[in-house]
């Protein structure tokens, strides 16, 4: 199993423990590379929701989750790549959110595959491999 970047969405569903195929995926990744990474923009995602919830005990399994992780930041690299999918996705019609450009900059930057189940946002991205881990 190649290196992965988990997405906000997938993220959320890893932390939920519901769905038996992401479950399995979650697992066998583990056994192979003993943590997740997840970009710093869906930690901020995932902890803003919490805090605006007032979610605090979800917020603190959360932090320890994040303390068992590989966060990657937003470098000044990743915000140039974002730039240029701006454009690209704006010239092409396809989505263009900062924070979806953001994340998939991390994962080519990093030469990791995405794991989202948004993968309309994603499929027209050069270079990226995007997988669902939602899927057998």
């Amino acid at each position: 199993m190649d290196a992965a970047l988990l997405d906000t969405d997938m993220l959320s569903e890893v932390l939920k423990q519901r769905n038996p195929n992401v479950r399995k995926h979650a697992r066998t990744y583990l056994c192979s590379h003993g943590q997740f990474a997840i970009s710093a923009v869906s930690r901020f995602e995932v902890i803003r929701g919490y805090k605006e919830r007032n979610a605090t005990t979800q917020l603190a399994r959360f932090l320890t989750f994040c303390g068992h992780s590989l966060i990657l930041s937003v470098t000044d690299a990743i915000f140039d790549r974002a730039a240029d999918l701006w454009v690209t996705a704006r010239r092409g019609g396809h989505p263009s959110g900062d924070a979806d450009l953001l994340i998939a900059a991390t994962a080519l930057e990093h030469g990791r595959d995405l794991i989202s189940g948004n993968t309309a946002h994603f499929f027209w991205v050069a270079g990226l491999t995007v997988k669902d881990w939602r899927q057998p």
